[in-house]
């Protein structure tokens, strides 16, 4: 049964995933596929290793790096009610059309939402993903290949959850972590559109400690931007920004920009108001333990946050790219759920 557990984090920056044994993440983008004139690539042997293409309900999308570099109309939002009504399902698809190794057996899957929309959303999303789902999935050569897999069971948890789950458990689901089973946890978890804080209180989820807010690593990048675009004049699309980021610079029309300054103060700046978030929503909650930063944003804003946060911080083993976590908890908490012989 284990290997057919899948754990998902449908993010709006990156969609994560893990059956256990391979990872995925991808930019979560998608865009309606075009024919290519030339298939062949250039400089290398083709492969399929980023060819992520779907069809379903009779249009051929593109996702992630792909529809990035080829799609003209390309779907990226930062919109909740948008993102899981209408992005949700290609993302999903796309995801089960790589990890899923064995459509002849059901799967289950563990998927999260911001703490903000969880109650909001959770009863949606799982009903659009527990179905047999029909469409076809496209090699770099074109070649279409019918699909069915059906999701018999979908459990839907607060995206910070995840960090916990990984903690707290073995990599058979086992629970392993007696800190987590008996201390007082705070959890910050910086996405790209959202940052959650929750409480894990000797396992449990404590929903006073909990708040959804927009300071996510996207508000920092829009930051960037829109300097960016002062001193060039384009506006670049957000998603565009992650790599020259990353470099500290970024070449606009074959003329280089420096971004290090202007990413730093915008860090600065968004770290400063995360932490003081943290420290107004536990402001009562005196008595915890430790507190863990987790998500992609949170790796990035950790050295300008570690200084501001009241409590002290637990380092996440470095084991894993910190946008990973989540859903290596997710798969975790589907074992303990549905495959840990303690429970039946």
């Amino acid at each position: 049964m284990a290997e057919h557990i899948i754990g998902i984090d449908i993010g709006f920056g990156f969609t994560k995933a893990t059956n256990g044994h391979d990872f995925l993440i991808f930019k979560s983008i998608f865009g309606e596929a075009v024919q290519f004139q030339i298939k062949e690539n250039l400089l290398h042997s083709n492969t399929d290793d980023d060819h992520l293409q779907i069809e379903v309900d009779n249009t051929s999308y593109f996702v992630g790096e792909l529809a990035e570099r080829q799609s003209s109309d390309r779907t990226f939002t930062l919109d909740q009610t948008q993102f899981v009504s209408s992005s949700s399902k290609i993302l999903a698809l796309a995801t089960l059309s790589k990890l899923v190794k064995d459509t002849s057996q059901p799967i289950k899957l563990v998927v999260g939402l911001p703490i903000g929309h969880y109650r909001e959303y959770k009863d949606e999303l799982a009903k659009m993903l527990k179905t047999t789902h029909h469409f076809y999935v496209i090699n770099a050569d074109g070649e279409r290949t019918k699909t069915s897999i059906q999701v018999s069971d979908v459990r839907v948890l607060p995206q910070p959850i995840g960090t916990v789950m990984d903690s707290l458990l073995s990599s058979t689901g086992i629970a392993q972590n007696k800190r987590f089973a008996t201390d007082k946890i705070g959890i910050i978890d910086v996405g790209f559109r959202t940052t959650d804080y929750t409480i894990s209180d000797k396992g449990r989820y404590s929903e006073r400690g909990s708040l959804t807010t927009k300071n996510g690593i996207s508000r920092a990048f829009a930051q960037i931007g829109s300097k960016l675009k002062d001193a060039c004049g384009i506006d670049i699309e957000i998603y565009r920004l992650y790599d020259a980021v990353d470099k500290g610079t970024i070449k606009v029309r074959g003329k280089s920009y420096d971004l290090k300054k202007i990413t730093e103060h915008a860090f600065k700046q968004l770290a400063s108001q995360i932490a003081a978030d943290a420290n107004q929503v536990w402001e009562d909650d005196w008595d915890i333990d430790a507190i863990m930063i987790t998500g992609g944003g949170g790796a990035v804003l950790l050295p300008y946050m570690e200084a501001e946060i009241e409590g002290a911080i637990i380092p996440i083993k470095q084991d894993l790219d910190y946008r990973l976590h989540n859903v290596r908890g997710y798969y975790k908490f589907g074992l303990y759920t549905w495959a840990n012989p303690k429970k039946k």
